[in-house]
């Protein structure tokens, strides 16, 4: 029989909740709401940048010429004259000149078009469409960003249509469609999982509550951006992951504890003991569970740029308020109801429903038992089968092709590639700074003959002039996000510097291989990190270092195969028609999110299924029994879970926007793969193979282990709570004389319904 919880564990925190329920709730929600308002002002302060990594070849290249020439950021805006004229009538002329001429000088450093130059390589052989390079104000994206949206009605003559090109209004247009799809996500969503909420638990009482945890979660994670963004940059795209990660895993943890609640008021427990035993064993694995999340997120903070950071921020705070609220709101709020958390029935289940669907699955935890072997050899091979493409997988970073082929940013992006060879996206900036003044010209000249003579380059020319700085154009052969196009770029910088000169090179295709370095860089700490601290984590959760190992190696597996269908789907092209997506390299920085995203929910369901298992082997019951138990007691949970947590994270697979359809159409697949093919069938073979080796850990790790990560499996109680009526206070559940008759009691009771006579046999 376990010992009695100390009273500063869980078991003691629970009791203390409900010993202060009222003041605990209006503390939470005046302190969250508070704090939500507040927070829905750091809208202003987020950036739009962070993209790239400060410490770059690419950054130092583009601090020099920005110093030397001023900002660099160009656009590109197409004005296709009127039927029946060319771009070279007076009317057409005089019109476009006007326009350029007005625009703000607070936005615009300047412009140079066909009209103003002549130059061949900016007008169509038809002469019908001219080509005006507009350069934008400001030191960084954000900035420019801005300033485009202050001249982006005033780029249009009358009469004459135009299209607008660059990586500035394909950087407005991504965030403008985000903005619509993530609020079309939310209104879409949120009902459905309350209707689903509904369904699980027959009342519209327990149905609010998960909702109720996450809306505050949002709001708190809101106010924790604000106050992170006070002191760095903090990328807007941070919203978005505390919308998915807030919402989504404060409706998991809610249901699971709000689940337990319920489950130990039909075993007769007063409300006071079914808080207590609700916060002592599902709070303690919301607690692991979340800690295991945010330690994964927390690997983002590890990378150089701060877009990557700011999703660290994001989802390290909506996870820990999730986590939170659950530990706090919800006990006291399940403590003021008791069993009017059953009001509300919108259905009342059938007798014996639950009863019903655990005997499904303990019968395909006796199937699995029967054949584990053949089942975790079968789902293996089939996992890294699936896993195989990723092995493949070519990387890149944002631009137009991660918008809709109708979208007016993308079609002039293509127009201006398709009719203006000579200006193209993937032109790359080549930066010649002298050590005591301008580059001597035998230097330009070297460079330009040098970099000319490269396969993968098509022609380089001089671009522009200042101080100490002269800038060259190398337009490129390839697709500047191809691995191709890297080569070319690493060619370039592996040439000679000319004496007294320094070369740095710049431009998309240059910036995309730092970031894509600093990437590669990091990740293996980022890997030895999740690793590392996920299974000491689960080892002083569980005591074995043999389940950690295990949950560790699934999680890969079920990581592995979800990239791989990733990237055999959005880089390889096979089924993109159907989903509405142009094949294109991964962004990288969305990878790792996902990786840092699909691991942590991975170890989270591992998580919900061993905390069962430990609990039954700490009621005495062998490996195989456990895993029954287990997968009987949680097998409903984490499949609804998973399922209330793809309506929330699903709708994303409908947005209008490659990327953010990557990480819908990813989470779908990493979450019904996890929540099913993996814990459900894979974990348990593996333990069945494993028997009572499965909770091996060597001696003086496991005293280590009980003195620090100490398991609380049901409390025996720490104390009664207060009741009235025929309820009135009886003695504390610890007395003398009571503790042994009524524990004994109890476990003969709770043994009879967690291992009758026909579980208690091992399987065949």
């Amino acid at each position: 029989m376990p010992a009695s919880p100390d009273p500063s564990g869980f078991a003691g925190w629970g009791a203390r909740v409900y010993r202060h329920r009222l003041g605990t709730l209006l503390a939470v929600v005046i302190v969250t709401l508070l704090g939500g308002l507040w927070g829905s002002g750091v809208t202003d302060r987020l950036s739009r940048g962070g993209f790239g990594d400060p410490d770059s070849e690419s950054a130092r290249a583009a601090a020099v010429t920005e110093r030397a020439l001023g900002p660099q950021g160009e656009m590109a805006v197409v004005y296709t004259a009127p039927p029946g004229a060319t771009v070279d009538d007076p009317s057409v002329a005089e019109a476009v000149t006007d326009t350029l001429a007005a625009l703000p000088p607070d936005a615009v450093r300047g412009s140079v078009s066909y009209w103003s130059t002549g130059a061949p390589q900016l007008v169509n052989p038809d002469h019908t469409r001219g080509l005006a390079v507009v350069t934008l104000s400001g030191s960084d994206s954000a900035d420019r960003l801005d300033a485009y949206e202050r001249i982006a009605g005033r780029l249009a003559p009358p009469g004459i249509d135009i299209q607008v090109a660059g990586t500035t209004p394909v950087d407005q247009a991504v965030n403008e469609a985000t903005a619509a799809d993530l609020t079309r996500a939310e209104s879409v969503s949120l009902p459905v999982v309350l209707v689903l909420l509904t369904m699980v638990f027959g009342s519209l009482v327990a149905a609010c509550l998960p909702v109720a945890v996450g809306l505050l979660a949002i709001a708190g994670s809101l106010a924790v951006l604000r106050v992170v963004a006070l002191g760095v940059e903090v990328n807007a795209f941070a919203v978005n992951i505390v919308t998915l990660l807030g919402l989504g895993l404060a409706i998991d943890y809610g249901l699971f504890m709000v689940g337990r609640f319920r489950e130990e008021l039909a075993r007769g427990l007063s409300t006071g003991e079914a808080v207590q035993v609700t916060v002592a064993t599902a709070g303690r694995t919301v607690a692991v569970s979340a800690t295991l999340l945010v330690v994964a997120l927390s690997g983002l903070l590890l990378f150089p740029q701060g877009f990557l950071k700011s999703l660290g921020y994001g989802g390290m705070a909506a996870v820990a308020l999730a986590a939170a609220a659950a530990l706090t709101l919800l006990p006291a709020a399940l403590g003021m109801l008791g069993h009017r958390v059953d009001k509300l029935r919108v259905w009342r289940p059938k007798r014996g429903r639950h009863a019903v669907a655990a005997q499904g699955w303990e019968r395909l935890a006796r199937a699995v038992m029967r054949r584990p072997l053949l089942v975790a050899v079968s789902i293996t091979a089939g996992l890294l089968v699936l896993s195989a493409p990723m092995f493949g997988a070519q990387f890149g970073q944002l631009d137009q092709r991660a918008l809709p082929q109708t979208n007016p940013a993308r079609v002039a992006a293509d127009a201006v590639q398709r009719d203006f060879p000579g200006f193209t996206g993937n032109a790359t900036t080549i930066v010649l700074q002298g050590a005591t003044g301008p580059p001597a010209p035998q230097a330009v000249e070297q460079v330009i003959r040098n970099v000319a003579a490269l396969p993968g380059v098509a022609a380089v020319a001089p671009a522009k002039a200042g101080g100490d700085v002269v800038t060259l154009s190398a337009t490129l052969r390839d697709d500047p996000l191809a691995a191709k196009a890297r080569r070319t770029v690493d060619d370039m910088r592996a040439l000679p510097d000319p004496a007294a000169t320094r070369v740095l090179v710049d431009g998309p295709t240059a910036q995309g291989a730092d970031g894509l370095a600093a990437i590669a860089e990091t990740l293996p700490w980022m890997a030895a990190l999740l690793i590392g601290a996920t299974t000491v984590m689960l080892f002083l959760a569980f005591g074995s270092v043999v389940l950690s190992v295990t949950a560790v190696l699934t999680s890969a597996l079920s990581l592995g195969a979800t990239f791989g269908v990733l990237v055999w789907v959005f880089s390889d092209g096979n089924g993109a028609d159907l989903l509405g997506v142009t094949p294109a390299p991964l962004e990288a920085g969305v990878v790792i999110l996902m990786a840092a995203i699909v691991f942590g929910l991975s170890t989270d369901y591992e998580v919900f299924l061993l905390s069962r298992m430990v609990e039954a082997r700490t009621h005495g019951a062998t490996t195989t029994q456990a895993v029954i138990t287990g997968l009987a007691r949680t097998g409903r949970v984490i499949t609804t879970a998973a399922l209330l947590l793809i309506v929330v994270t699903g709708a994303f697979a409908f947005s209008s926007v490659s990327t953010m359809r990557f990480i819908g159409v990813g989470m779908i697949l990493a979450l019904v793969l996890d929540a099913t093919v993996v814990r459900m069938l894979l974990v348990p073979a593996l333990l069945r193979l494993l028997g009572e080796a499965a909770w091996w850990a060597p001696r003086p790790l496991r005293k280590r282990q009980q003195r620090v990560g100490r398991h609380e499996a049901e409390p025996s109680g720490q104390e009664t709570p207060r009741r009235r009526g025929r309820n009135r206070r009886r003695p504390a559940l610890d007395h003398p004389h009571v503790l042994r008759p009524r524990l004994d009691r109890r476990r003969r009771y709770d043994d009879d319904r967690r291992y009758p006579a026909h579980t208690r046999q091992e399987a065949d």
